[in-house]
């Protein structure tokens, strides 16, 4: 399938739980905690106290792919990682899912929390939905990360399939993810191809793709962000070059970019440990 900018981010963000399998080792998490959001069950993951902290996966990932930063975040802040509505173990309604449709979804999740307030990163999709969700909420955003983040109009073009139907499809997928390629091993496809059917978050996939038919874009509201925003970046992000953390950085007033070299579309797994230490460093400015 060619993509167009529009949606090229989500392939990237096809990665679940089977994504911890590039780890050496994979620390434990909280017991998984269940709010009901609109009469949907959103399952997330709780850790820590202190100054909020909200973790947005991507589109067709799953919570556990913060599974390398939530220990570290949660030693000073309240961490909480969602699935997002449509994916994971959240319910997965039969929606026309839009951006606005994850943005309500989060609002009132963070309602259902008693959360004022929270620092939103997100990762491709999930930084799309922050960046938005701080344009129409800002009075419940403290600080904004954009990792890798989607949002932006661009007309690069790509080949890669955005629901692998065999194996070779999710590696080709996992290889345009990763900059490490070693890390694509076979048993991580399998495990990979196999948790994206039984995720079954093809019909949000695809619902969401469809709504990209109309302007969904930030690119005009990046000036009214007052949030302090840090943008982070991989320096081979195959999927969404840095140049457009560069026009983020740009766009938004007091934006800082953080970029890590050897690095693909997803630092909080390839480069954690750096990931992690730059992300404490600016919660704690």
């Amino acid at each position: 399938m060619k993509m167009t900018y529009r949606n090229v981010f989500v392939a990237a963000a096809l990665l679940t739980v089977s994504s911890l399998a590039c780890a050496q080792t994979q620390p434990s998490l909280p017991p998984e905690k269940t709010a009901v959001v609109y009469g949907q069950n959103i399952r997330y993951i709780e850790a820590g106290q202190g100054p909020t902290v909200i973790l947005l996966h991507g589109l067709g990932s799953v919570k556990e792919i913060w599974s390398a930063n939530i220990g570290a975040l949660s030693a000073k802040y309240h961490v909480y990682a969602p699935d997002q509505i449509g994916f994971g173990h959240s319910d997965k309604p039969l929606l026309d899912y839009k951006i606005a449709t994850f943005v309500d979804f989060l609002h009132a999740f963070m309602q259902s929390q008693n959360l004022s307030k929270a620092t939103l990163v997100g990762n491709s999709l999930g930084g799309w939905i922050a960046l938005d969700f701080a344009a129409r909420h800002p009075e419940m955003v403290d600080k904004l990360v954009l990792v890798d983040s989607a949002g932006l109009p661009w007309g690069r073009a790509i080949a890669v399939d955005l629901n692998p139907a065999s194996l070779e499809d999710m590696r080709t997928l996992l290889d345009s993810i990763f900059y490490d390629k070693k890390m694509v091993s076979e048993e991580f496809v399998l495990q990979a191809f196999t948790n994206h059917v039984r995720n079954n978050d093809s019909y949000t996939i695809q619902r969401t793709l469809a709504g990209f038919a109309q302007n969904q874009f930030e690119d005009a509201k990046l000036a009214s962000i007052h949030s302090a925003t840090l943008v982070v970046w991989g320096r081979q992000d195959e999927l969404i070059s840095v140049s457009s953390g560069e026009k983020l950085r740009d766009g938004i007033p007091g934006a800082k970019l953080v970029v890590f070299e050897h690095c693909g579309h997803v630092p909080q797994l390839e480069k954690a440990a750096e990931f992690n230490q730059a992300l404490i460093d600016f919660l704690g400015k």
